[in-house]
């Protein structure tokens, strides 16, 4: 038996959690930069933009949401909402690869230091302050779809399904 069928609720939420972690970076892992950048419809949409938005998705919920850090840097503006697909010249997937494994350790630690009843720091704009076990399953969610588009995106990029 497995961790998922013997576990306490939070073991279970987080190695799914951390599955779905590594399976975004295996997705990516492997591309050319060319093919990582690929653009395959009208936006801003690559393999590497969609890391890049999932390591600003870690900040978000767990440095901003959760520990209530003010200082956290976002590529999104409110004049380029869209920012964290945007992929600047000096990047690589190496790069990006590393920059999410500190943003997903980042949330470890933080998410260590609480209950799942914990409430997240910000007030959302309906007014609730989400428990760290809605963001674990908020995020089990988000990068699953992310991982979605990333089997698209390589098996047009180049054939792998990723088929385990």
């Amino acid at each position: 038996m497995t961790m998922e069928e013997t576990g306490s609720e939070r073991e279970v939420l987080e190695e799914h959690l951390d599955d779905n972690r590594r399976t975004a970076v295996r997705k990516v892992s492997g591309l050319t930069w060319e093919q990582a950048t690929t653009r395959l419809g009208h936006t801003p949409t690559s393999a590497a933009g969609i890391l890049k938005h999932l390591t600003e998705v870690e900040r978000w919920w767990f440095r901003v949401n959760l520990a209530g850090e003010t200082d956290v840097p976002t590529s999104s503006t409110d004049e380029n909402p869209d920012g964290e697909f945007d992929i600047a010249p000096d990047e690589s997937v190496d790069f990006l690869i590393a920059e999410y494994a500190v943003a997903c350790e980042e949330s470890r630690v933080i998410a260590s230091r609480h209950d799942l009843a914990d409430r997240c720091f910000v007030v959302r704009r309906n007014g609730t302050r989400p428990s760290l076990r809605w963001v674990y399953v908020h995020m089990i969610e988000e990068i699953a779809r992310h991982n979605g588009q990333l089997d698209i995106y390589r098996e047009l990029l180049d054939g792998q399904t990723d088929r385990e």
